[in-house]
């Protein structure tokens, strides 16, 4: 059997996207932001249907949240985790069970939406000198944005800027930032799989075209955890926050694009 037959990349093309895709959620993966990881998806969906690429993405995913998780290993906030975890679980379940009749067009735009008032929000922050100010933990504000994270996740690989929108303002240090980012969204891949296995998502090809981006995907983690880990925090924040426009901005396009029928 030929590896054309074992995988999805039937041409150069395809292979090569499927690299610069997983190169870009290694280094997001290793704490440089969603934006790049963002970009994934789409890419792949030039040549291979929105839901194939995800569930060719989720075991590299998988493979790579160990990589994250070993290397932020120590970095985190308790509290924020009891927080947000217990709602992001709460999301997934409703997004698991609202899938056939939730447009995620819809959600995208929504989520898009979010995440630009919240920049523009620092914006006008900073402008006063206010930015700076490390927000107060809000137990019931981080269940509305774990849940809301959970979901987005789940519908349309989204759950970043719902996250960042509740955890930036605490202005953590970028290695605890990083390192409780990447345990909860850790925790949310191992949750997705059960329901996307259920949908039939995984398929022989499908997990041998992820076998075989694995190194990229590996390599790249380590790089983007290095880079974060020699970044001050005012670099970082305003790294991230830039991370974050570019975001809203891809999923508010994607969102009104594809519910207009211009996708």
């Amino acid at each position: 059997m030929t590896f054309a037959a074992l995988t999805y990349f039937t041409d150069l093309q395809t292979f090569l996207l499927g690299v610069v895709a997983v190169a870009l959620v290694g280094l997001s993966k290793g704490g440089l932001g969603g934006a790049m990881a963002l970009i994934a998806v789409p890419l792949l969906a030039f040549v291979m249907p929105p839901m194939q690429a995800a569930a060719l993405l989720l075991p590299v995913l998988l493979a790579m949240d160990a990589i994250s998780l070993w290397a932020w290993r120590g970095y985190y906030d308790k509290q924020l985790l009891l927080d947000m975890l217990p709602a992001g679980i709460l999301g997934i379940a409703v997004g698991a069970s609202a899938v056939s009749i939730t447009s995620d067009d819809f959600v995208r735009l929504v989520v898009g939406l979010v995440a630009l008032l919240f920049v523009i929000r620092t914006a006008i922050a900073a402008r006063g000198g206010t930015a700076r100010r490390a927000a107060r933990q809000n137990r019931p504000l981080a269940a509305v944005f774990g849940t809301f994270a959970g979901f987005t996740s789940f519908v349309a690989h989204a759950g970043g800027p719902p996250f960042q929108v509740y955890a930036m303002p605490l202005r953590l240090d970028p290695k605890v930032f990083t390192g409780t980012s990447v345990i909860f969204f850790s925790v949310m891949n191992a949750i997705k799989v059960l329901p996307y296995a259920a949908l039939g998502e995984f398929t022989s090809r499908s997990l041998w075209s992820a076998l075989t981006l694995l190194p990229i995907a590996l390599v790249s983690t380590f790089l983007g955890a290095a880079i974060v880990k020699r970044m001050r925090a005012e670099i970082f924040y305003p790294i991230m926050y830039v991370m974050v426009a570019l975001v809203s901005a891809k999923l508010i396009y994607d969102g009104v694009t594809g519910m207009l029928g211009w996708a």
